[in-house]
């Protein structure tokens, strides 16, 4: 059977990804600096032999006759998706994939050592190969899909998501957020916060993390936490790799990092196993990997009655102090403070660092925006959601984050698509079980049977918008983000 041989080609292909996932980890944790630019070729290499495995000439014959073999109606979902894959990789050809990956490990390797150094003269003809490799693979996308340069490459990470569908969506959070940010300061003002005393050491942190990991449910068997310059979940569900970073003066940074990531890996720790070799089997889109990351962060980790666990690990592990009350805490995660870094900005005012980065990505692919003028432009922006400026600080601005540095352009809408989903599963949940002040109090397992059920046993059998007008009884919107943001920091 035709479905048969592709199965069993496409379950070639996920180990490859184990693989190159494994590869990929190494060199962002263990690797020594000096086996970079070997790494980075293998890793070329094996991205070529991939993608070149994904354009072999039986898999249209294959395509053709399974279409006409009676499927079960998953069969045919899976069908479906491998073939949308393979439409993918047949858009590039190889010496393109080969390329952009070698420039994406050069740029991402020497980024770790220019953003400490606030180098964007030594960063920029670096990320000017990457951003030109880009457009060349969002203009094959385009030209095969029909779509937007912007629209190609956000269709890898958001199956079906359109920038028509984003704007307006992103419009209408940009018309009340920067309002509700100054209620909620001019609220906060009046209100004393203690900062926990330090230092906090790393071996302290680090079992702190592993701590909650396993109240979080996460499964060591199947997994790891690491270091890394950029906190991620990588592998595969059968062995999930997490990593974070450490500040010796600051521990809600590792921690609030651990419990993110441990969204991630609860996710694809849970996919279904009979699926898992598949592509049908993995995750349907980054914004829905985001929702579990950020349900973990935002909508569990700093509701109050999960502060309430929280406190007395902080206190087992770093000692009695008065910062380490439930209450102090609650006050302390929940505090509203624009500021410069995406990744320890507060629930409130991310969604600002994530449009600032729609816009920019957007115009950059679509040659509206060059990369010599990203600093001008990540400037006024700021300036303009935020109130901050980043001129001549190009660590805290244009070099901040890992994404552009290996081309995933078309990535950074996932997250605030995935506060919204996060957002409409809480509201779904406690509508169904109870409030999540009784349920992080006394049954933490059922909210986590909640998304096995509604969300992670789905892998990617559903249409993401049918996924969640399933799961949350309406499609997405930013109504249920509103109300939470509302009710947790005004009382509303």
């Amino acid at each position: 059977m035709s479905y048969s041989a592709l199965t069993q080609h496409f379950q070639q292909q996920y180990h490859l990804q184990h693989i190159a996932a494994m590869c990929g980890w190494d060199q962002a944790t263990m690797m020594p600096a000096g086996g970079n630019q070997a790494r980075s070729e293998a890793m070329s290499t094996l991205a070529v032999l991939s993608h070149q495995q994904l354009q072999a000439p039986q898999l249209a014959q294959w395509f053709s006759a399974a279409q006409a073999e009676s499927l079960t109606p998953e069969q045919q979902v899976s069908l479906a998706v491998m073939q949308r894959q393979w439409r993918d990789a047949t858009m590039l050809p190889s010496d393109l994939v080969g390329a952009f990956s070698l420039a994406g490990s050069r740029c991402e390797h020497a980024w770790r050592s220019l953003r400490p150094a606030n180098d964007w003269a030594g960063f920029l003809p670096l990320f000017e190969e990457v951003l030109n490799l880009s457009r060349q693979v969002a203009a094959a996308r385009s030209e095969a899909l029909g779509l937007s340069y912007y629209d190609s490459l956000l269709e890898q990470f958001e199956p079906g998501m359109r920038s028509a569908t984003l704007d307006p969506l992103f419009n209408d959070v940009k018309q009340w957020l920067p309002g509700l940010i100054t209620q909620v300061q001019a609220k906060q003002s009046a209100e004393q916060v203690q900062l926990p005393q330090g230092p906090f050491a790393t071996s302290h942190q680090k079992a702190l993390g592993l701590e909650v990991m396993k109240l979080l449910g996460f499964d060591f068997n199947h997994g790891r936490l690491d270091v890394s310059v950029h906190p991620f979940c990588g592998g595969v569900s059968e062995d999930v790799r997490l990593t974070t970073r450490y500040d010796e003066n600051d521990v809600a940074q590792a921690l609030m990092g651990v419990i993110h990531e441990t969204g991630h890996a609860r996710y694809e720790q849970s996919l279904p196993a009979q699926w898992r070799s598949l592509p049908v089997g993995q995750a349907r889109s980054m914004g829905i990997h985001e929702s579990q990351s950020l349900f973990f962060e935002m909508q569990l980790a700093r509701h109050p009655a999960f502060i309430a666990k929280l406190a007395p690990l902080l206190s087992h592990h770093f000692g009695e102090q008065t910062a380490f009350s439930s209450d102090n805490l609650a006050k302390l995660y929940t505090r509203v403070q624009p500021g410069l870094i995406r990744v320890d900005a507060d629930e409130l005012t991310y969604p600002a660092h994530v449009m600032l980065r729609y816009e920019i990505e957007r115009d950059l692919i679509e040659g509206k925006l060059q990369a010599k003028d990203l600093p001008e432009r990540w400037d006024n922006l700021m300036q303009q959601y935020l109130g901050l400026s980043t001129k001549g600080n190009y660590k805290d601005g244009c070099m901040q984050d890992i994404h552009w540095t290996d081309g995933s352009f078309g990535y950074f809408p996932s997250y605030t698509l995935g506060a919204l989903y996060a957002a409409q599963q809480a509201k779904a949940i406690q509508t169904e079980l109870g409030t999540f002040d009784h349920l992080i109090s006394t049954d933490l397992s059922s909210i986590f049977s909640w998304l096995q059920r509604n969300i992670w046993q789905h892998a990617s059998l559903l249409e993401t918008d049918a996924l969640i007008t399933q799961a949350c009884g309406q499609p997405l919107n930013a109504c249920a983000f509103k109300l939470h943001l509302e009710q947790r920091y005004l009382g509303a």
